[in-house]
């Protein structure tokens, strides 16, 4: 084989290596220390469904409409953001961290991102209540804010990810020039050998 053509498939295997890596690289996150960070804000925010989001009416109450939870007058946005906390600030961001796919970090990051505005709503919801009805409680606030720290760390993790992306992309394109090049020289050396006879 001529040693133009074995590097010209040195440089074939090496390109479909790196699309193989690149794919992989495309479909996983890698949180780093950011995992340990994301699991206690999950559990953090699990154990805010146990304290009272208002008055004596606790997280889960609100989520299932139990113990008292209609006579303390909710709203609409208290549900939803129960709701959207519970599916995606504990529900994908687990599924994210155990699978390490970036779809499901997206998903976690999109999701808790509206759970942080239906936060806002919730305990703007419960401070501007009738009388006589209780305001927001610490397990709502405690929920909100774990709720925005978990939007925050979801971003910085699909972020890095796309850097690490890019990395793999400049790779793929020193081996696309490469074996341009290689092309370039095979086609010089034909037409070297092809020239015209004297």
């Amino acid at each position: 084989m001529c040693p133009m053509k074995k590097q010209h498939t040195d440089l074939d295997a090496l390109r479909t290596e790196i699309e193989d890596a690149e794919r992989r690289v495309a479909r996983e996150i890698d949180p780093g220390p950011r995992a340990l960070v994301v699991a206690i804000l999950v559990f953090v925010l699990l154990a805010s469904f146990v304290l009272p989001h208002t008055g004596s009416v606790r997280g889960w109450d609100v989520l299932f409409a139990s113990h008292g939870a209609g006579t303390a007058a909710l709203a609409l946005p208290s549900r939803v953001f129960t709701w959207l906390a519970l599916v995606f600030g504990v529900g994908f961001s687990m599924l994210a961290l155990l699978t390490r796919r970036w779809a499901l970090a997206w998903v976690a990051l999109t999701g808790s991102s509206v759970a942080a505005g239906a936060g806002l709503l919730a305990v703007w919801s419960r401070q501007t209540v009738a009388a006589g009805h209780p305001g927001p409680g610490v397990g709502l606030i405690v929920a909100w804010i774990t709720v925005l720290l978990l939007t925050f760390h979801w971003a910085r993790v699909v972020w890095a990810r796309t850097v690490v992306q890019l990395a793999a992309e400049e790779r793929r394109r020193r081996v696309a020039a490469e074996r341009q090049s290689m092309t370039l020289l095979e086609s010089l050396d034909t037409d070297e050998k092809d020239g015209p006879e004297d």
